[in-house]
């Protein structure tokens, strides 16, 4: 794979920012200048932490099962489903009994995930 940083590849565990959101949730971030990808591994059954920020977010279920919470509804998400999250919206997921995995993009970048650290916030 190229080593000038504009060719990576979602399953190799060393590439990227890494991250924990919440217990049993990490990621591994790549920023861009406009957009930003956020590979997120979730254990079974891990929560995470009701947040909101001003970007707009896309993420697609890869893998496994979850429930998503999106401005106090509920949804049940599998594999190959995807959502929009427009900025300021209240959020957060709850893994299947399998864990899940899901590929985010963030748009603009969020400027706290350009450093490796923890939380969905600064």
């Amino acid at each position: 794979m190229s080593t000038d940083n504009t060719f990576f590849n979602l399953n190799d565990p060393e590439q990227g920012i890494k991250r924990e959101l919440a217990p049993g949730i990490n990621t591994r971030i790549f920023p861009g200048d406009q957009a930003m990808l956020s590979v997120v591994v979730l254990a079974p059954n891990s929560v995470g932490t009701l947040h909101s920020h001003p970007q707009e977010q896309w993420g697609v279920l890869l893998e496994g099962s979850l429930i998503r919470t999106q401005d106090g509804v509920e949804t049940e998400v599998k594999a190959g489903d995807f959502w929009r999250t427009p900025g300021g919206v209240e959020h957060t997921v709850r893994a299947g009994p399998d864990g899940a995995r899901v590929l985010d993009v963030f748009a603009p970048p969020r400027d706290e995930y350009r450093k490796a650290g923890s939380g969905f916030g600064d």
